[in-house]
């Protein structure tokens, strides 16, 4: 029986990553396809209606870098740290660094902010949406998501408690 889920995908992605760093164009191609949902994942939430953009940047940055990535087993990790780094600065780009007054928030009850995390997302800056996507979504520890991040861990650790606090103040007003 052939192993299935991420255990499969990540060997797959693995031994693309070998073939295309070894010239193999078709496995380059196929190393992009394969990571673009991984990418996009990361991406959206960071970089909100610009996400796809930041995906697209993420996915040039990765075709890149590619030769220089000397372990392939380390290619998730890899990819994760471009596509954070891509996303907000594609966000901040797009002049969204800056969060909007909680007091723009909708009312309480109002269906729009019930319906739509999007729109409370949009209120944090690309920063704090980084912390919540690698620690909420992809479930890393505080230690990895500094690291991916590029600040030490009690940066990481107190603007997660920011941007949750925003958030919170965010949904619940």
């Amino acid at each position: 029986m052939s192993p299935v889920g991420p255990v499969a995908g990540e060997d797959r992605g693995i031994a693309l990553a070998r073939a295309a760093r070894a010239g193999n164009t078709l496995a380059m191609h196929d190393l992009l396809d394969h990571l673009t949902p991984y990418i996009a994942r990361i991406c959206l939430p960071i970089a909100l209606a610009d996400g796809p953009d930041a995906t697209q940047e993420a996915l040039v940055a990765v075709f890149r870098a590619l030769r220089g990535l000397r372990e392939p087993e380390a290619l998730y990790g890899w990819v994760r740290a471009i596509a954070v780094r891509e996303a907000v600065r594609v966000a901040r780009r797009a002049a969204r660094a800056v969060p909007a007054e909680l007091a723009d928030v909708p009312e309480r009850g109002d269906p729009q902010l019930a319906a739509d995390i999007g729109d409370v997302l949009a209120r944090l800056s690309p920063g704090h949406r980084a912390v919540l996507v690698l620690r909420d979504v992809e479930g890393l520890d505080e230690e990895a998501a500094a690291a991916v991040l590029g600040v030490p861990a009690s940066t990481a650790k107190s603007r997660l408690h920011r941007a949750r606090s925003s958030f919170r103040k965010a949904w619940f007003s």
